[in-house]
């Protein structure tokens, strides 16, 4: 039998990109005054999707109106996150690479929670 050399390399090759990519510093996260002088400073529109996707345990907390820990928060929580790839991508389609205005922020970001936390036939 031949040993598998191909299948050992691929093998150790993932396991350093695993070990290289926990030993990177991860970027902080972004404050919302960050977004408040977009005309002057513009942020990519990554930068904007992280911020949302970051808020979904608050858009969690106000869509299901319980507080973390219980069963509707945890299941929104759940489903929110396993959205989120399908979110990116729908929200880098429709919105340019450079988010310089405050409308063009807005539109991204309701865009976003919404595609999140869906809340359809709320009414107040």
């Amino acid at each position: 039998m031949k040993f598998p050399t191909v299948t050992v390399v691929l093998v150790s090759a993932a396991l350093l990109f695993v070990l290289w990519d926990q030993t990177r510093e991860q970027p902080e996260p972004v404050e919302a005054s960050r977004f408040a002088n977009l005309a002057a400073s513009p942020v990519e529109r990554s930068v904007a999707v992280d911020w949302v996707v970051a808020q979904i345990p608050a858009l969690c907390e106000e869509a299901t109106g319980q507080s973390r820990g219980a069963q509707a928060y945890s299941e929104c929580v759940t489903d929110s996150e396993a959205r989120t790839s399908t979110c990116r991508r729908a929200v880098y389609d429709r919105f340019p690479d450079v988010i310089s205005s405050k409308a063009a922020f807005r539109d991204l970001s309701i865009a976003g929670m919404n595609c999140l936390v869906p809340q359809s036939g709320l009414v107040e």
